[in-house]
C-alpha cells in the first residue's frame, strides 16, 4: 500500500514539472523566437519482494523542431532564419543561440541582438557594419553587403538542444559545446524584413494546462484515500 503512494507522489512530481512548462510557454506565446518546452516521462521500475512498481521520472525537458510562423516586418535589420538552423550572439554566458532575429545597428557600426548581444558571424567574431554607409542587404546565403560591397555575413549554426537544456532569457539556448557553422547548405537560409513568431499554440497549451490539472487533483485524491486505507487498517489491528 506503500509503494501504491510513492507511485502517486512521484506522479505528482512530474506533472508539477509539467505545468511549470506550461505556464512558462503560455507566458511566451508573443516572444518572438520562441520555441515552447516539451516533457518526456520515462517509466522508472523498482524491485519488490513481491514484484515491480513503476514510478513516474520527473521528465527531461526538450525543444521540439516545429518553427514558428514566418512574418513580415519590412524592417531591413529584422531576420528569420529558414530551416533548421539558429542565430548565435555573444553574451555574458558565452554563446547563445536564438532564433530571434530582431537586429540593430549601433553608432559605431555593431550589429546586435534586441537586448544589445553583439551578432555573430560564421567565425564565431561579432558583425561590423558600416554605420554611414547605405541601407544593408542580406542575401539568403546571409552575406552582408553596404553600398555593393560585401562586409561579412549573418552565421548560422546546427544546433540541438540537450535534454534538460538551459534558457539564456527568453528565446535563447545556451549550447553545452561550440556550435557548428553551416556552410553551403540549400535548405536553411536567412530572409531579410521578417521574423519568426513564437511556436506556442496557446489552445494546445490551455487544453494541456486544464488537463494535467485534472490529472493533479485526481492523485491527490488517491493519496488522501490511500491515507484514509492506511489509518483505519492500523485502527483494525489495534483492536
Amino acid at each position: 500500500m506503500q509503494d501504491g503512494l510513492y507511485v502517486a507522489l512521484s506522479a505528482q512530481v512530474a506533472l508539477e514539472q509539467r505545468l511549470t512548462t506550461i505556464a512558462d510557454n503560455l507566458a511566451n506565446v508573443n516572444t518572438t523566437g520562441f520555441r515552447a518546452t516539451g516533457i518526456k516521462f520515462e517509466e522508472v521500475v523498482s524491485g519488490l519482494t513481491s514484484g515491480q512498481a513503476a514510478f513516474v521520472s520527473e521528465g527531461d525537458s526538450f525543444l521540439p523542431d516545429r518553427s514558428g510562423e514566418i512574418v513580415e516586418t519590412g524592417n531591413s535589420l529584422d531576420f528569420a532564419v529558414q530551416g533548421d538552423a539558429w542565430f548565435a550572439i555573444s553574451t555574458p554566458e558565452g554563446t547563445v543561440m536564438t532564433r530571434d532575429g530582431r537586429f540593430s545597428m549601433q553608432p559605431t557600426g555593431e550589429l546586435v541582438s534586441v537586448n544589445g548581444y553583439p551578432v555573430l558571424d560564421p567565425g564565431g567574431s561579432p558583425i561590423q557594419l558600416d554605420p554611414g554607409g547605405s541601407r544593408p542587404e542580406v542575401g539568403r546565403d546571409g552575406f552582408l553587403r553596404q553600398d555593393g560591397r560585401q562586409l561579412g555575413a549573418i552565421g548560422l549554426y546546427a544546433f540541438r538542444p540537450e535534454p534538460n537544456f538551459q534558457r539564456f532569457e527568453n528565446s535563447g539556448v545556451i549550447p553545452t559545446g561550440p556550435p557548428e557553422p553551416i556552410v553551403d547548405r540549400n535548405d536553411v537560409g536567412v530572409l531579410q524584413g521578417f521574423v519568426e513568431n513564437s511556436n506556442v499554440n496557446p489552445i494546445k497549451e490551455l487544453t494541456n494546462l486544464i488537463t494535467v490539472q485534472r490529472a493533479f487533483d485526481s492523485i491527490a485524491a488517491l493519496i488522501k484515500d490511500g491515507d484514509r486505507a492506511i489509518d483505519m487498517t492500523v485502527r483494525a489491528l489495534e483492536q
